[in-house]
């Protein structure tokens, strides 16, 4: 399925995604030309839209690759383009009739900026991570519906301002600029103390067990906060998940679709089951003093166990003495687990949360086993309702166990 389709799949209504080039997350497994026509009808067959980022910061020489990019994302039909760059803007709208977007690394944070963009052809303005709710509201009310406002609500913030950060530049060299997609997040590293007259006596700056993070930012979450977003005139929510896990993904958009659908749940307690930082409202709500401290490790209340690939008896795959009446299910295992055990699931569908007990486990051949112990293998399992390919199931840790 990958990260696409499981976005799609827990309720996403777009997708923004990378190609091999000009965007700012080399690392996350983009998309080749191939890659981006195919996911193109993917998103679209779901109802969706497709949004490419072309927000890298260019150089007068890729202009001419850039065009010829744009051009190529015009044919195969993607519904928007994501820019930071204002020499990039005016390229891809002398060359293309693509919609563009304003990135949050152009850093919008008043409404004199976010008039200027759309004057230039811009169709929404993904706004800079340090706006206010008083800010993002006054920008709304001036664009007057000529353009819409996007913000991330969820996800990891770079510890810089809006992201102009050198530390990758200069820690390990300029092959990994952070502000050309190849940051190695240096703001993640463990640092001590030098005293200037000691030089080789480190000294931590104690902070908990795992270490000292000075840098580390929090991760933001604003999931208790849409309604508000919403009412000052937000018309997108934006989860950063290019660089995360499938898990992670389907847990977020998940529980971000659930909250627009009218459900009522505990909300952190929801976002709190898959690996993050501790929560903040980031500058959202700056005048209150909910600000972004330094912290520590990621931690999860849950851990995920094992994805459901279909109902067994549907496959190819000849289990021995299986029932393919009975609620039997082929899962991919990836964490331990054993018969006993009581398993969660994350799901679109009406058994969302729902948990069973472990009765019985089958391996490939149809044996019966206790525990299922090897990072992918491909076992059965029986439970009492019914699961459905692209579920996921998760067991919850102990304090003991988090990490």
């Amino acid at each position: 399925m990958g990260k696409l389709g499981v976005a799609l799949r827990y309720g996403a209504d777009a997708v923004y995604l990378a190609g091999a080039r000009f965007g700012l997350r080399a690392t996350a497994g983009n998309f080749t030309n191939a890659e981006l026509k195919k996911a193109v009808k993917i998103v679209h067959d779901a109802g969706a839209r497709v949004y490419v980022t072309v927000n890298v910061f260019a150089r007068n020489d890729m202009f001419g690759e850039i065009i010829k990019y744009a051009k190529y994302l015009e044919q195969i039909g993607v519904d928007a383009v994501i820019v930071s760059d204002l020499g990039v803007l005016n390229a891809i709208k002398a060359n293309t009739t693509l919609e563009i977007h304003i990135s949050t690394q152009a850093n919008v944070l008043n409404k004199y900026t976010a008039e200027h963009y759309v004057n230039g052809g811009a169709k929404r303005i993904i706004l800079a991570r340090e706006c206010s709710i008083k800010e993002i509201k006054e920008i709304a009310n001036h664009l007057r519906g000529r353009a819409e406002i996007e913000v991330f609500v969820h996800g990891a913030m770079c510890v810089s301002y809006s992201g102009r950060c050198m530390l990758s530049d200069y820690m390990v060299g300029g092959a990994r600029s952070s502000n050309r997609g190849a940051c190695v997040q240096p703001c993640r590293f463990k640092y001590a103390l030098v005293e200037e007259k000691r030089p080789g006596e480190y000294h931590e700056i104690t902070e908990d067990a795992n270490g000292t993070y000075i840098m580390n930012s929090k991760d933001l979450c604003l999931i208790e906060h849409l309604d508000e977003l919403r009412r000052v005139g937000v018309k997108s929510f934006k989860i950063e998940g290019r660089t995360k896990s499938e898990y992670y993904l389907a847990n977020t958009v998940n529980a971000y679709r659930r909250v627009m659908d009218g459900e009522v749940f505990d909300r952190i307690q929801e976002v709190e089951k898959s690996s993050h930082r501790k929560y903040t409202t980031g500058f959202v709500f700056a005048e209150t003093g909910r600000q972004n401290t330094a912290n520590a490790t990621p931690t999860a209340t849950h851990e995920f166990v094992a994805r459901v690939i279909a109902r067994s008896g549907t496959t190819k795959q000849s289990l021995n003495g299986l029932d393919s009446s009975a609620r039997n299910f082929i899962i991919e295992q990836r964490n331990t687990f054993s018969i006993g055990d009581t398993l969660e699931v994350l799901s679109p569908t009406k058994n969302h949360n729902k948990s069973f007990v472990v009765g019985n486990i089958w391996n490939s051949v149809g044996e019966n086993i206790t525990t299922a112990r090897r990072v992918q293998e491909v076992v059965t399992v029986d439970c009492p309702f019914e699961l459905c390919e692209g579920d996921f199931l998760r067991r919850r840790q102990t304090q003991t166990e988090i990490h």
